[in-house]
């Protein structure tokens, strides 16, 4: 119980921290946004075949910032801020404190949940006003809440993870936006997936845990399958992301 109340207190300070950069905050919230509105504005509105159903292409970008926007909280902004917070030494003089380590990971990836969940919130709500988006209900959104839990503390553990490898905070934006930019593009976030998409892209997509969490969350607003297996797929890389980030991750800046 005491490790619960100290990530608890430890949550509320990371809240604050976030909070008193409205700048930031303003930006993470506002990209999704954005995003919907350039996709829509300059691909227009079309129909577009999945499989043997016909979905709008307004709502399929509804789904697909959502999306965006809990990996945003999830994974880019874990890796950045961490790193950042490393090399400026904060994590050390954390580490020498009597707060157990797991505690302020876990408030960290609370604190990105909350954001995650607002992310969504404000997106869904955007696209329900501006484009007629259908928001899920009853059972899908029972699975629509399961994959973002489940993806949001993936994405978080993928993000502790990555912290590994960068080496220093000035590498940190370059070596995160390395590794997600492609898979956005190649997992149908950017660029809408239908019939007509070459196999060798959807093939590279389902190795990786981008396509599954798109998919489980296109399903609550798209009326399309949901499938506990791309949820376990998610679930086997944030616990990938989790052992390595146990193995390697470091509380000293400078390595």
């Amino acid at each position: 119980m005491r490790a619960v109340a100290l990530t608890l207190t430890q949550v509320r300070y990371v809240n604050k921290e976030f909070w008193r950069n409205p700048a930031s905050a303003f930006f993470i919230f506002a990209f999704p946004l954005m995003f919907l509105v350039i996709f829509t504005s300059l691909l227009g509105h079309y129909n577009l075949h999945i499989g043997a159903m016909t979905v709008k292409s307004s709502t399929y970008y509804v789904a697909s910032m959502a999306s965006f926007g809990v990996i945003s909280a999830c994974f880019t902004n874990t890796a950045i801020g961490i790193t950042f917070q490393r090399e400026a030494g904060i994590l050390k003089r954390t580490n020498g404190t009597p707060l157990p380590s797991g505690s302020f990971l876990a408030a960290r990836v609370v604190h990105a949940l909350s954001v995650a969940v607002i992310l969504v919130v404000l997106t869904t709500a955007f696209g329900r006003t501006a484009y007629s988006a259908t928001i899920p209900t009853g059972t899908s959104l029972f699975h629509f809440v399961v994959m973002l839990v489940v993806g949001a503390v993936a994405f978080c553990a993928l993000g502790l993870a990555l912290t590994a490898v960068i080496p220093n905070a000035d590498a940190s934006a370059p070596i995160v936006n390395a590794t997600i930019l492609p898979l956005l593009f190649l997992s149908g976030i950017f660029i809408a997936f239908g019939n007509s998409t070459p196999s060798w892209i959807l093939w590279v997509a389902r190795i990786f845990p981008v396509r599954h969490f798109a998919l489980g969350m296109q399903a609550g607003f798209l009326g399309t399958p949901f499938h506990w297996g791309d949820v376990g797929v998610v679930a086997a890389w944030g616990a990938a992301g989790l052992v390595l980030a146990i193995r390697f991750f470091s509380w000293e800046p400078g390595r």
